[in-house]
């Protein structure tokens, strides 16, 4: 369909329409009503798009024929509204390709309007700790969020919703335009250690953010060891969580297995085709790589194990060096002490009893962080056994599936002979 261009009567003032993808979104256009409704022809399209035509009414329906691809079955009017001239677009399931400026046109009158549309998008960021700073005991934390569009901005608050200063986020755009935004800051130990990601774009008026709280032992320098306590505690954890699960699963492998050779054992009193023996071959071969499969990650998690219990064994006998020299200045400061009262110094002594009393405190936090490494290893040695225990079972499972498959092998022989 060819329309005359004409002269626009109306001043090229724009709106800009919002939403998100997958949304409907109406763009908005209203012509003078004609006396006979069915006279209306209005003409929507993108100027910057070949072929240009969105969406083209004229006598009483659709005029396909030049329409763009992209727009086919996603576009309509309010055909019961067109008789007030209401000639308002209808686009469905709205995407990022959509965003950009509508005309709409009616060659009639020689009128146009235009209409912004911008498609945005928004995602969730995530918080993770991405790091410690040994000499001032600063925690690293980062945040990403993947899946905006426009570009958005990122920063950091405080407990108290305060910006954090860090430096300009990374920025990169997927073959659609669409944006990742990270961010990584240095922060320090405070009153309240709340802090919180936040992520927004303006035009859209859309933000999302989330928090994170730092315990206070994750800001202490690596010499305290208080850190690694936490951060060992929290791998034991992790491993024995993945120690269940492989456990549940081998339970629930070791149940299907038993199930499956009570039913073959029964079809091997029978006589069975040829086929469903092949058939079996296979299950107990797949079987049997799932077995496999299960040992090695288990092996793999025991390995994991013993590097954990040697740190911890490495940490713990690190406390005992510590606790001896805290002893022997103990000593020191005690032969001091006398050695000033006997002189009358008394200032100096109260200094020396002072220093005793830190070095006290200090030896008291030390026996706690060696029970603490004593304890986690404890625990490291529990899961080592189980674990091993679970590889033990897992191969003696492995051993009746090849004995049963030598089986089947047996009876496929009897039948081919």
């Amino acid at each position: 369909m060819h329309t005359s261009e004409g002269q626009s009567q109306e001043a090229d003032l724009s709106q800009t329409i919002r939403g998100m993808p997958g949304d409907d979104v109406v763009l908005p256009c209203h012509a003078e009503p004609p006396e006979d409704p069915s006279q209306i022809t209005v003409e929507w399209g993108r100027p910057d798009l070949k072929p240009r035509f969105v969406h083209v009414w004229h006598n009483q329906k659709e005029y396909l024929a030049d329409q763009n691809a992209a727009y086919r079955g996603r576009t309509s009017l309010f055909h019961d509204k067109l008789k007030d001239g209401d000639v308002s677009l209808k686009l469905a399931n709205v995407r990022h390709s959509d965003n950009g400026r509508y005309r709409c046109y009616n060659p009639r009158e020689k009128t146009e309007h235009f209409v912004e549309l911008l498609v945005g998008s928004v995602s969730q960021p995530g918080i993770s700790l991405a790091g410690l700073d040994k000499s001032s005991g600063e925690v690293m934390l980062d945040c990403s969020s993947a899946g905006w569009y426009p570009e958005p901005e990122l920063f950091w608050l405080d407990g108290e919703g305060n910006i954090v200063s860090a430096g300009p986020p990374e920025t990169t755009t997927d073959p659609d335009g669409v944006y990742s935004v990270s961010s990584r800051v240095m922060v320090e130990k405070r009153n309240n250690n709340n802090f919180t990601c936040r992520v927004q774009q303006k035009d859209i008026n859309q933000t999302r953010e989330t928090h994170i709280y730092v315990p206070d032992d994750f800001f202490m320098a690596q010499s305290d060891c208080s850190v690694s306590i936490s951060f060992n505690v929290i791998l034991v954890i992790m491993l024995v969580f993945g120690v269940v699960l492989f456990i549940w699963m081998n339970r629930n492998t070791k149940k299907k297995l038993a199930d499956k050779v009570n039913e073959e054992q029964l079809k091997l009193m029978t006589e069975v085709k040829s086929s469903n023996l092949e058939e079996e071959l296979k299950k107990s071969n797949q079987d049997q790589r799932s077995i496999d499969q299960q040992i090695e990650a288990l092996m793999k998690m025991s390995e994991e194990l013993k590097e954990q219990k040697k740190q911890l064994t490495d940490q713990t006998e690190e406390a005992e060096k510590m606790l001896e020299e805290n002893e022997m200045k103990l000593k020191t400061v005690d032969d001091e002490v006398k050695k000033q009262t006997e002189n009358k110094t008394e200032r100096k002594a109260q200094g020396y009893l002072k220093l005793k009393g830190i070095i006290a405190q200090n030896n008291e936090k030390l026996d706690k962080r060696k029970m603490g490494h004593q304890k986690v290893e404890l625990i490291t040695d529990n899961l080592m056994n189980r674990t091993s225990e679970e590889v033990k079972k897992l191969n003696e499972r492995k051993q009746e599936i090849e004995n049963h498959i030598l089986d089947i092998q047996k009876q496929l022989s009897k039948k081919e002979t």
